[in-house]
């Protein structure tokens, strides 16, 4: 009865935790994005595919091999994150073994299914999210070598690499989140005290990744992302 009454609070609690403080990083790179890493990275990005495009023979083999960098490496994280579902669905799909035998506090089989199928869906959310940043990365890795004489207008041409180099590196980061989600869920196997100190840890680890005040918090208006 304990154990269930610390499910029911720590579990909730500590996934509010995360929530909020990526409700919090949302509105932060909204408003200042330059206060965060994500919002420096996006303004220069948009400047570096301004550069690239600015001379598209001399800087179209560097452009291209950037994009096929990012891309090898949402290769290999959508390689592992469906590797790793795989195994877990091999695990739940084992019907010789217990749950209890597998799982350390699982207490009933619902609770093994509930945990593990939680971090089934973080790894297949950071696969599909890392798919999507690969399709965007080859889109632009195309359009960022377009003559600019074959385009009507090449500011608006301009404007759309932009955008979707910057979707490539959302998805980029979305997946990532993922996998950080299933950290959690994963302590959470050997109860909820450890997955909500675990939350608790991962929210203070982020807050140093995302947020950073070099740049003073102010961006003009055309750079915002």
């Amino acid at each position: 009865m304990e154990k269930q009454i610390l499910d029911f609070s720590l579990v909730p609690l500590g996934l509010c935790l995360l929530l909020a403080y990526h409700i919090w990083l949302l509105h932060r790179i909204i408003k200042h994005p330059t206060s965060t890493i994500l919002g420096i990275n996006g303004v220069n990005r948009q400047v570096w595919v301004r550069t690239m495009m600015e001379d598209v023979s001399k800087n179209g083999i560097l452009a291209v091999q950037t994009l096929r960098n990012n891309i090898m490496a949402s290769t290999v994280l959508a390689s592992t994150a469906i590797m790793l579902s795989s195994v877990l669905s091999i695990i739940m799909a084992n019907s010789k073994a217990r749950p209890s035998e597998i799982v350390l506090g699982a207490e009933s089989e619902l609770g093994f299914w509930i945990k593990f199928l939680s971090i089934l869906v973080c790894f297949l959310m950071a696969f599909l999210f890392n798919i999507q940043c690969i399709r965007y990365y080859s889109h632009a890795s195309m359009l960022i070598n377009v003559p600019v004489k074959k385009m009507s207008s090449s500011h608006l041409r301009a404007e759309y690499v932009k955008r979707t180099v910057n979707r490539g590196s959302c998805f980029w980061s979305l997946g990532l989140r993922a996998f950080y989600f299933s950290l959690p869920l994963f302590f959470w196997l050997f109860g909820p005290i450890p997955m909500f100190l675990c939350c608790v840890v991962l929210v203070f680890m982020l807050y140093f990744l995302d947020v950073t005040f070099d740049y003073g918090g102010v961006v003009d208006e055309e750079e915002e992302w």
